[in-house]
């Protein structure tokens, strides 16, 4: 811990400025302040600090006999009234800066006695118990999610100037006062969805610097204003998902805040941090506005609070929520019946009556390397579970494909896999559904369903896709979740399929929803597959020591 340092004061007693040249300082009802001294105590003033300890932070006192009142300017293009003549400022600029201090001690009347002081501040924030916060300490990285299960998440309202301005009254600059997105509000729209599927994380170097990184699964929820950056002229107040890339490492830097929260009316509101982010690179917090600065009103181990302006209406102040814990939605299914299954519960081969498999190579389409078999060593059941193995075979690869084509196909319900994932990097795990009638609808026309898939190089995150004709085949529209034991526990991968939606879960909790209608390819009959492809465009590169990896699933049940 840190040694206190002592305040050095600086004291300057100033020249009187007066309006009134006669001794006497009264004339009738009207009082002149005099003798007015203005003392400047910068925090942290030593031999070693002669201008402070880098903090920014002046206490500044002025006192002057028969004054009322003080009102003070800063130097920094704010000012304050200040009865008792007793005020701590924050010079926010880095660097050290000379401050001239005007303090206008007010007599009755409203006769005024002036003087100044300039005061040489040095300033180098730093906050590094934020930064602990938002990474988990030197050396760590933290993962932060939108805190969907909590009103006010995203929301809107006035700056200081609009707030006085809207009635003339300062009541909502400090709150989202115009408009509060309601808990999990943006989510299971196509045009909003992907509010609901990002993360941010933050991590901490042994120096203490401070870097950011968001993963957007490819799609960023745009404020309509904004549409610009991506070349697009969105619809007046029609906020929506757009493909845009948010990879790469912004770098963050913190300095304290140039807000001015003296004039908040609510009693109850906490004090904000005082600190601002900036990142670098264009780095944003995952609602695009066109800014990069963001103010910390409340941070914790678990919790943040951010507040930002629009840069294309600066009179807006943005506000978002975020936790480290993944929000979930409560769900309530509505198919209950089992009316399929598999439990594994018969070792050797599947059961064929449930299972016939897709065999050979051939890229199957997306540069994949392994060539599917039916091998015992590639796919067996034992001591109750489903094993599919991926091996290294040569120069090659072998896994293997089961499907329940023209043995078990169906129309809606709820299917439900548990299931743990291979952990080499490179494998390709999926558990997904494609159309009956897909060898004369040629894919995407006749859909597909990932139920869950995972890439080969982000073995923290499982995805879940829709695949159809009105979406870029490539991408599809996707989801994620972060899933930190998915190759070294079992998890329940679920997806509910009705007329109207159609909902992807992990452990029952709904982390995507697509909405579902006549014009998409959703309305028929659909097949399982399992498999795990090796390499290609999900895979891609695949670990040099691999020899052998398995996916391994406890049961497939169906529900309608």
């Amino acid at each position: 811990m840190k040694n206190i340092i002592k305040i050095a004061t600086l004291i300057l007693t100033l020249a009187l400025f007066v309006n009134c040249q006669e001794d006497e300082a009264e004339v009738g009802a009207i009082i002149v302040p005099t003798n007015l001294v203005i003392t400047a105590d910068i925090l942290g003033l030593d031999a070693e600090n002669p201008n402070g300890d880098g903090s920014g932070f002046v206490n500044l006192t002025a006192s002057a006999d028969n004054a009322l009142s003080y009102n003070f300017q800063f130097g920094d293009g704010t000012e304050s009234a200040v009865p008792s003549g007793v005020k701590t400022h924050r010079y926010s600029v880095v660097g050290l800066n000379t401050y001239t201090v005007v303090v206008s001690a007010v007599g009755t009347g409203g006769v005024l006695t002036t003087g100044t002081i300039d005061v040489d501040v040095f300033s180098s924030f730093s906050d590094l118990e934020a930064k602990v916060f938002l990474s988990g300490g030197e050396g760590n990285s933290k993962i932060w999610y939108p805190k969907l299960d909590e009103a006010g998440h995203l929301g809107v309202g006035p700056n200081l100037i609009q707030d006085g301005a809207d009635d003339g009254a300062l009541n909502g600059h400090w709150f989202p006062q115009y408009d509060s997105t309601a808990a999990f509000g943006k989510c299971g729209s196509d045009d909003s969805d992907c509010f609901c599927n990002f993360t941010l994380s933050f991590a901490l170097s042994t120096d203490e610097t401070l870097t950011f990184n968001q993963n957007n699964n490819g799609q960023t929820f745009f404020n309509w204003a904004s549409g610009s950056a991506v070349g697009q002229t969105f619809g007046q107040f029609e906020d929506t998902c757009f493909d845009f890339d948010t990879s790469g490492e912004s770098e963050v830097s913190l300095v304290p805040t140039s807000t001015d929260w003296s004039q908040v009316a609510d009693p109850d509101f906490p004090a904000p941090r005082g600190t601002v982010m900036n990142f670098s690179n264009d780095g944003f917090m995952g609602y695009y506005t066109g800014v990069n600065s963001y103010e910390i009103l409340e941070v914790d181990n678990n919790y943040l609070y951010v507040r930002f302006f629009d840069a294309a209406n600066p009179v807006l102040a943005w506000y978002q929520k975020f936790t480290t814990t993944l929000p979930t939605q409560e769900f309530n299914t509505v198919y209950n019946d089992l009316v399929w299954e598999d439990e594994f519960d018969v070792d050797g081969a599947p059961d064929a009556a449930n299972w016939t498999y897709d065999l050979g190579a051939g890229g199957w389409g997306n540069q994949e390397l392994q060539s599917y078999t039916n091998n015992a060593e590639n796919v067996i059941v034992e001591n109750g579970f489903l094993k599919i193995t991926a091996k290294a075979d040569g120069s090659g690869y072998t896994s293997a494909r089961l499907k329940s084509e023209d043995l078990y196909e169906f129309t809606y319900g709820r299917v439900e896999v548990r299931a743990k994932l291979p952990a080499s990097q490179g494998t390709w795990p999926a558990i997904w559904t494609l159309g009956e009638d897909y060898q004369t609808n040629i894919w995407p026309a006749c859909g597909e369903l990932d139920i869950m898939e995972q890439k080969g190089q982000d073995k923290n995150t499982v995805l879940a896709t829709a695949h159809h004709p009105a979406v870029s085949p490539g991408a599809g529209d996707s989801g994620s979740t972060v899933l930190t034991t998915s190759t070294t526990e079992f998890h329940n991968y679920t997806m509910e399929w009705t007329p109207d939606t159609i909902t992807f879960l992990v452990d029952d909790n709904v982390y995507h929803t697509v909405a579902n209608s006549p014009d998409l390819p959703f309305d028929s009959d659909f097949f399982l597959i399992l498999n795990i492809a090796m390499g290609g465009t999900l895979g891609g590169t695949i670990d040099s020591g691999f020899t052998q990896d398995s996916m391994e699933i406890d049961y497939v049940r169906v529900y309608q």
